[in-house]
């Protein structure tokens, strides 16, 4: 008979039904084994009461793959209100290595290396599993409102003939012979596209040769991006950002792992200039550009004074955004040191870099002109982020 997943017993409850998985535990008394079968969708309860089939469950250790097959009852104290009773149990394979630690207890304690060494088995704990099914959930969210906005989801090439990125250092490869290198943004590939597509996305990877043990780079990460044309100033797209994110986290709501607390989008996230920015964080008037602690110390600011988890930060300095962010169009606040700012920003949430974003340049003069007088790089390569631009 077809195979069911566990999700499914209850809508079959009288059949004799068909699953298999993996032994999550076996719960042995005196006249009964209580065997728990974990799949993609959850787990299901066996009870055993066969002699014999009790004493071979006897030696499968757990994580041992199995196909059984039995009548399903209902019971409020099963997984699901349903369990398996009269069953027959067939192995589906040798039995498991029992692996350094127990997936079925409720945390898992291993230390990181040990995880590493067995993450094929790590992974199967509900709270590992948990973060790949939540970013599978908001991938789909950020893809199916881009979708319904309009956006053209693109795929670039990895592989690409020079840098994008000069504030992070590239991968070389051997390239047949001829030099090449790992792509470190979509960035040139979208503002192409938007020419043609005017409005684009792409859910894909990136690799930046750059320290990777630190709470803020990822050497390869899967970065969000998106790119649309025909913007009056980095607002327009600071607006789309923020319908964006509320489309993604809402797609976690109702989620079976979803954390207790999904993060609020409010109707209009507060935004301060980053002269202002600077001021809050008790940083020098002077400073180019915003360290992680100021950046903490804005995320208190903003839950106080806004009760939001998210903060703009606009109008970062050209001298740290000097190629393709486009100029500020709108003075900054009296007092500000001459400079010149941008119609950059960076979307920060609680405390923490989300987002790079803003209004790009769009006319090929104005790129000539940056590249003839540029002389710092941009400040890119934290991870991980939505592009926005």
């Amino acid at each position: 008979m077809p195979r069911l997943r566990s999700a499914s017993l209850p809508e079959h409850i009288g059949a004799t039904v068909t699953i298999a998985g993996w032994v999550h535990r076996r719960r042995q008394l005196r006249s009964v084994t209580f065997l728990i079968v974990r799949d993609g969708t959850g787990l299901a309860q066996v009870v055993v009461t066969d002699a014999d089939l009790r004493a071979r469950l006897a030696d499968l250790p757990e994580e041992s793959v199995v196909e059984v097959t039995g009548r399903a009852v209902g019971n409020p104290a099963a997984p699901a209100g349903v369990e398996l009773v009269e069953p027959t149990v067939r192995p589906l394979g040798d039995p498991a290595v029992p692996p350094p630690f127990d997936v079925y207890r409720p945390e898992l304690t291993a230390a990181l290396p040990t995880q590493l060494d067995h993450a094929a088995v790590a992974l199967r704990h509900p709270s590992r599993s948990a973060a790949l099914r939540i970013s599978a959930a908001l991938v789909a969210g950020f893809r199916s409102t881009l979708d319904g906005l309009g956006f053209v989801e693109v795929h670039t090439p990895k592989i690409v003939a020079a840098a994008t990125e000069s504030g992070a250092n590239v991968f070389a490869i051997d390239y047949f012979g001829r030099p090449g290198y790992l792509a470190q943004s979509p960035q040139f590939y979208k503002q192409m596209l938007v020419g043609v597509l005017e409005r684009v996305y792409e859910v894909g990877p990136v690799f930046r040769a750059e320290p990777h043990d630190t709470t803020r780079h990822l050497a390869q990460y899967t970065s969000l991006d998106a790119e649309f044309g025909f913007v009056t100033d980095h607002r327009d797209v600071m607006e789309l950002l923020r319908a964006v994110l509320a489309g993604t986290l809402g797609r976690l709501a109702n989620h079976p792992v979803a954390p207790a607390e999904i993060p609020a989008v409010p109707p209009e996230i507060p935004a301060v200039h980053f002269t202002e920015a600077l001021a809050i964080a008790g940083a020098s008037p002077d400073e180019p550009d915003l360290a992680p602690a100021h950046e903490r110390v804005l995320g208190e600011w903003a839950r106080t004074e806004h009760h939001s988890d998210f903060l703009f930060v606009t109008g970062y300095p050209m001298a740290k955004r000097p190629f393709y962010t486009h100029p500020a169009t709108t003075h900054a606040p009296s007092g500000a040191p001459s400079q010149t700012y941008s119609n950059g920003f960076d979307l920060l949430f609680r405390g923490v870099e989300l987002v790079t974003g803003g209004q790009r340049l769009h006319r090929y003069q104005d790129y000539l002109t940056a590249l003839a007088t540029s002389t710092g790089s941009p400040r890119e390569g934290r991870a991980p982020s939505y592009r926005f631009l």
